[in-house]
């Protein structure tokens, strides 16, 4: 199962990021429980990637019909599937790891945010793990029958640079832009003001978080404009193309208000996500500016890659990340932190702010997780 499961994700799929398994050089199934796995290089992201979707294991007989049939694994099996509403798990009998509390767990799909929001006030449902209605916090906290946390996630609002192309190319555009942005303002509007004012694209769960690249490039206007004119990039007028989330139209406006101070008109255009933001923004790097949150873990890698749609090509960086991947332990933090702080350096992007984790949930319910630092969702340790 774990060969066939491996050499499916890396030869076939096409999303949830196969290339993690590329160090794989081989896999050897050694007896009924032990697979050896071959790496053509030393790499710390693989291990940790394999927690992820790319470690799905899959039953050889049980893939070409997914879709419809799930075949479920680990401490619980799929008792129930409806397309688009809802999903069962039920505990099973011969797991041969610790057992959860819960015997039986019920994952409903919603539409719409409201409709989520209304089936949490009414009791329909006992949790609700990442609140996107940010002003409703305060009714939450106010009903006795709630809890509401508050943690952190892995999703870092970035307003993206094409560095590839135009002014952005400049390095002294790019870091006026930096000091052009009041980050706090930009949250207070998208996010009701939660979340974490960031300086890079690397959340605080992460052990190369560098809280001092918070700081590198306040709020300044004044240091803008004399940037811009150094570069003789006055009055320049770029296209901001954002996706149709609430939260990147609200801080389109504020980014493009506080544009506008310094002499750069935003010509801010809305598309459809993810369809045509994707076509036109990430396939096709056709813009300048554009705002969208990163939420995959440990990602900044991939932003400094040659071809991303950051278009931020520095070699020096991309030798950092490979040789903080093959190194020891500590090198590699250190390393990633070296790497990290070179892009922030080279405003390689404007990381504005980490969404928060707002998790809201009957007041009964223990051992909700505080933070998401994966893409998954733990019920391990939920009870009543």
């Amino acid at each position: 199962t774990v060969k066939f499961s491996l050499e499916r994700v890396k030869e076939n799929w096409t999303a949830n990021s196969p290339k993690y398994l590329d160090p794989i050089a081989s896999i050897e199934v050694l007896s009924e429980l032990q697979v050896a796995v071959t790496l053509s290089t030393p790499s710390n992201s693989w291990l940790f990637n394999m927690a992820g979707p790319v470690g799905t294991m899959f039953s050889p007989d049980g893939v070409d019909a997914l879709a419809t049939t799930p075949v479920g694994t680990g401490p619980y099996t799929v008792s129930d599937f409806r397309t688009g509403e809802s999903l069962t798990l039920q505990l099973r009998d011969d797991y041969w790891g610790a057992m959860p509390a819960m015997t039986q767990v019920t994952l409903r799909y919603f539409a719409d945010a409201t409709a989520q929001s209304n089936a949490l006030l009414s009791g329909d449902i006992d949790l609700l793990p990442a609140l996107a209605q940010y002003q409703l916090i305060d009714k939450f906290e106010s009903e006795p029958t709630l809890t509401v946390l508050e943690g952190t996630s892995t999703g870092e609002t970035t307003l993206s640079m094409n560095n590839a192309s135009g002014a952005f190319s400049d390095i002294r555009v790019r870091q006026a832009v930096m000091h052009a942005i009041d980050r706090e303002a930009v949250m207070a509007t998208a996010n009701s003001g939660y979340g974490l004012v960031l300086g890079s694209m690397v959340p605080p769960t992460d052990p190369w978080y560098d809280e001092s690249l918070v700081d590198l490039y306040p709020y300044d206007p004044t240091t803008a404009l004399s940037l811009l004119e150094e570069a003789d990039a006055t009055d320049l007028e770029i296209a901001l193309k954002v996706p149709n989330l609430p939260y990147a139209t609200a801080a389109a406006q504020v980014v493009a208000d506080q544009l506008k101070a310094v002499g750069i008109t935003a010509n801010v255009t809305v598309l459809e996500f993810p369809a045509v933001w994707l076509d036109e923004v990430f396939t096709n790097h056709n813009y300048d500016m554009s705002i969208i949150a990163h939420t995959e873990p440990r990602d900044v890698t991939a932003f400094a890659a040659p071809g991303y749609y950051s278009g931020y090509d520095n070699p020096g960086v991309q030798e950092l990340f490979a040789e903080a991947d093959a190194s020891d332990y500590d090198s590699y933090v250190t390393l990633m932190k070296k790497a990290t702080r070179t892009m922030a350096e080279d405003a390689a992007a404007n990381w504005l702010y980490l969404q928060p984790q707002v998790t809201v949930a009957n007041a009964n319910l223990r051992g909700i997780p505080l933070n998401a630092t994966t893409l998954s969702l733990d019920l391990s340790t939920l009870s009543w």
